[in-house]
């Protein structure tokens, strides 16, 4: 089993920058390749980023790219999910996820785990 908790997820200005945290425990967190994953309301589960199991990886979605940054930090058991400029479409509860098959995964069904999601309200 692993367990994931996020953190960072909080009200802010267009344009703003956030960082948020998953922080891993349970099995060996560099077997797992990372994802990071949004739900607005009313919409399905989309794919953000995801990185691979040294980090030296990484596949984001069309909508994030350039402005979000995914990486993790093996020795604290952690990924991270720098976003920046900030959009009201990008409001959503972000979910980090982890999983042990595949190669940089991006659908939820690859997923083995899964977070209790951070909220993220980006303002106009």
């Amino acid at each position: 089993q692993v367990q994931l908790v996020e953190s960072g997820g909080r009200l802010v200005q267009a344009g703003g920058s956030l960082r948020l945290s998953c922080a891993a425990s349970g099995r060996t967190f560099s077997n797992y390749y990372m994802g990071w994953f949004r739900q607005a309301p009313g919409k399905e589960r989309e794919f953000v980023a995801t990185i691979s199991r040294s980090g030296a990886a990484t596949l984001y979605a069309d909508s994030v790219k350039g402005r979000f940054t995914i990486s993790r930090d093996n020795a604290k058991n952690t990924v991270y999910l720098q976003m920046n400029n900030l959009k009201p479409e990008d409001t959503a509860v972000y979910y980090c996820a982890a999983a042990n098959r595949g190669v940089l995964p991006t659908t939820t069904r690859e997923y083995d785990y899964w977070g209790q999601g951070t909220q993220v309200t980006v303002s106009s």
